[in-house]
């Protein structure tokens, strides 16, 4: 059943989704050759904690990291560990966040120094689609119309959208109705009504859509071994429209990126 939230409810939601938002701005910071995961790892927990914040993925499901770390081929679910990162590698991080009793949840994946030009184009691609599905989470549409959006943005450009895994509505539980598929039928599903929050996150890969799940429990690779991406926004349907409750600012602005891709989904201006 979907759960609906208030007003008010969105703006608690909205403080924990940016709590998230700004630890994955202080983790780009710190992102280069040399440095574990288990090392981020630890950056992230003490900067939830700090902001008031319990980091919402230690211990979820007995997970046991605060973040899920996925380098390369792996598409999520990875564990954090000794290994240093290195250049031309790519890590998708996703983070979660509990605070005033509502969840945040929201994933990029960063490039490791000077990547692949085929890799850098699978990014691209698998973020665009990430703000194409977002233009479809409106009001009288469906679940279908958001997963058609993003299958189509992706396939036409050969990549493989992965199936097994998908977004999901988010509130007082991590994961609350409805499943939100990358993958759909236009006009299909449940329909988007007012005071809906979800989280919609493309998982795409370079090569074949097929996943594989290994012996921890936990990671998941893509079967052919080519790389994987993940990128992932907290939106509220408000007025009709989706209202991004993430962002990636923080994130730019630690890289010194420029950009006014999630404008047309703010009703008001984002103060950082």
């Amino acid at each position: 059943m979907v759960v609906v939230k208030t007003r008010e409810e969105i703006e608690l939601m909205r403080e924990s989704a940016l709590i998230v938002s700004k630890t994955l701005g202080v983790l780009a910071k710190e992102i280069k050759p040399g440095v574990t995961t288990l090392q981020l790892d630890k950056i992230a927990e003490e900067h939830i904690r700090d902001h008031g914040a319990e980091p919402g993925f230690l211990g979820l499901y007995d997970f046991p990291n605060t973040l899920c770390m996925s380098p390369n081929e792996q598409v999520v679910h990875g564990i954090p560990n000794g290994t240093p990162l290195e250049e031309g590698d790519i890590i998708s991080i996703d983070c979660g966040a509990l605070k005033n009793g509502f969840y945040g949840d929201h994933a990029y994946t960063f490039a490791i120094g000077n990547i692949d030009s085929e890799i850098e184009k699978l990014l691209q691609i698998t973020k665009e689609s990430l703000y194409v599905g977002i233009r479809e989470f409106k009001a009288n549409n469906r679940v279908g119309d958001v997963g058609y959006a993003i299958q189509h943005y992706c396939e036409a450009h050969g990549y493989g959208v992965v199936r097994e895994l998908v977004g999901h509505g988010l509130g007082k539980k991590m994961h609350e109705d409805p499943e939100m598929p990358n993958y759909g039928r236009r006009g299909k599903g449940k329909k988007f009504v007012e005071g809906m929050v979800v989280a919609i996150e493309p998982m795409i890969n370079m090569g074949t859509h097929k996943i594989k799940q290994h012996r921890d429990g936990w990671t998941i690779t893509t079967l052919d071994k080519k790389p994987s991406a993940h990128f992932e926004h907290d939106v509220a349907l408000v007025n009709g429209k989706p209202e991004l409750l993430s962002t990636f600012a923080y994130i730019y602005e630690a890289l010194g990126i420029e950009s006014n891709e999630e404008a047309e989904f703010r009703q008001e201006a984002l103060v950082l």
